[in-house]
């Protein structure tokens, strides 16, 4: 089958989608946008967190098809190499990220945080991130980085 959708701001279209696929595999095989990372495949990790219709969701959990006519927003979507997101800024000159795996699901959670919360206490942080599992930090360098978007946005 045939997909089409909004990713990032522009109108795509994924075709030979099979039914059982998932909005991961048709964003980093068929779309090319290798940012949300593929480690659980049971939405337990966070690495493949995306926004579908401005909710963060785990793309390993959506379907494929469920996507047709909607808007995503992956990682890749929130900045440019030019201009980056102020989380993903952020996330850079704390050092927050290391493997990187983790990084992308992250970043979209800290974002959507940030649009609720602009000012968020480390508990509200801690809640925020609770479904992005980091297997090499001991997460303070990604609470700095939370910290210091949030300034940056406020």
């Amino acid at each position: 089958m045939r997909i089409e959708l909004t990713v990032n701001g522009e109108r795509r279209e994924a075709d030979d989608v099979w039914e059982g696929e998932s909005l991961l595999y048709a964003l980093r095989e068929r779309l090319g946008l290798p940012g949300s990372k593929n480690a659980c495949e049971q939405g337990e990790c966070g690495s493949c967190t995306v926004y579908l219709d401005g909710t963060p969701v785990c793309a390993c959990l959506v379907a494929a098809g469920q996507a047709q006519g909607r808007e995503v927003t992956t990682v890749e979507g929130l900045g440019s190499a030019e201009s980056l997101d102020p989380v993903q800024q952020a996330f850079l000159e704390r050092g927050a990220v290391q493997c990187g795996f983790c990084t992308p699901g992250l970043i979209v959670s800290t974002h959507d945080l940030l649009q609720r919360n602009p000012n968020p206490s480390d508990p509200e942080i801690r809640e925020a991130l609770a479904g992005n599992l980091c297997r090499c930090t001991g997460y303070e360098k990604i609470m700095d980085a939370v910290r210091t978007a949030a300034e940056a946005t406020r």
